[in-house]
């Protein structure tokens, strides 16, 4: 008969607190276009470096963090720019914490062409009004940085 030994890793869970004000790294997981989203509807980010806190790190790269749009508008006639905010304001860390956020607002306009597109139909040819702003889109990898809202204890394993 044969006799089978198993090593066993066991990892100590540790609690660690990450303060107010700490920064979290955001970039965004897919481009985005506020054509193609709703107001109320998910997008994803994900932590784009370690946050680490007493040398453990406390939200490691790659958490998915969930923001939610809070005004999409496609550009529209008569050079109107298009719109696209979004917004974070909390997270679960991998252990199932909740961590809230403070500034995690990201908000880009589309360039407005309104003057352009007016003038254009008032002092030469009347399809100008069918020019449009630009879109508002967030292209994939934009970066932005949002501070953990208040100290927050989380369990990290060493």
């Amino acid at each position: 008969m044969a006799l089978c030994l198993m090593s066993v890793t066991v990892l100590a869970q540790k609690e660690v607190t990450v303060k107010a004000g700490t920064l979290v790294p955001l970039q965004i997981s897919a481009p985005t276009k506020a054509a193609d989203v709703k107001v109320g509807q998910k997008v994803a980010f994900k932590v784009s470096r370690d946050v680490n806190v007493d040398g453990v790190t406390a939200i490691p790269y790659g958490t998915i963090v969930d923001g939610t749009v809070y005004e999409a508008k496609k550009s529209s006639w008569w050079g109107t720019k298009g719109r696209l905010g979004i917004r974070i304001t909390e997270f679960y860390g991998p252990n199932g914490e909740m961590i809230p956020l403070a500034n995690g607002d990201v908000y880009v306009t589309g360039k407005n062409r309104t003057t352009l597109s007016v003038c254009l139909f008032v002092f030469v040819i009347w399809p100008a009004c069918f020019i449009c702003g630009s879109k508002a889109e967030i292209p994939a990898g934009y970066e932005i940085q949002a501070n953990v809202a208040s100290n927050t204890v989380v369990k990290v394993f060493e």
